[in-house]
């Protein structure tokens, strides 16, 4: 079980986090969903609270700007994927390649720096083998991504 956050983590975590959350192509996210029964925008929310209360329980050195934007913006893909109905080869199916699409949207919406880049493109790590996590920031929101997917898909909630 992970600690929760003391307040003054919750406040500095929805401060970092106002900007990506209030904006309008991310409240779009609501309409999509992701697993089960949660929606895109639910489920980056869970994946950014959980990398970051990752980080703090282990006090870990991170950039919190990088993680927490990097983990509400990897699946910033911006289209209900379980409708896409095209046949596609194999890897050019959404699990490779909706980390690249969401990076693009997120430099072209939030102008993101490359390391927020790296966290969205490299959260599908092992999937996308030649996507290493390479920066704690990287890792945490890959590992934080895998905890609340598999929660998500197993109770389908």
């Amino acid at each position: 079980m992970i600690i929760p956050l003391s307040k003054k983590h919750t406040r500095s975590f929805n401060r970092l986090a106002y900007r990506v959350r209030s904006h309008h192509k991310v409240q779009d996210m609501k309409g999509y969903i992701q697993h089960g029964n949660v929606s895109v925008y639910d489920h980056v929310n869970a994946v950014a609270h959980t990398a970051y209360t990752i980080a703090c329980a282990l006090k870990l050195k991170v950039d919190e700007k990088v993680l927490i934007e990097g983990a509400l913006l990897h699946d910033f893909f911006g289209y209900d994927w379980h409708n896409d109905k095209v046949k596609r080869r194999f890897f050019d199916m959404h699990g490779f390649t909706h980390a690249r699409r969401a990076a693009d949207r997120a430099v072209k919406h939030f102008n993101v720096d490359l390391r927020t880049r790296h966290v969205i493109e490299s959260h599908m790590w092992p999937l996308t083998l030649r996507s290493l996590p390479r920066s704690r920031e990287a890792v945490i929101v890959c590992i934080a991504d895998k905890i609340v997917s598999l929660k998500e898909t197993l109770l389908r909630r």
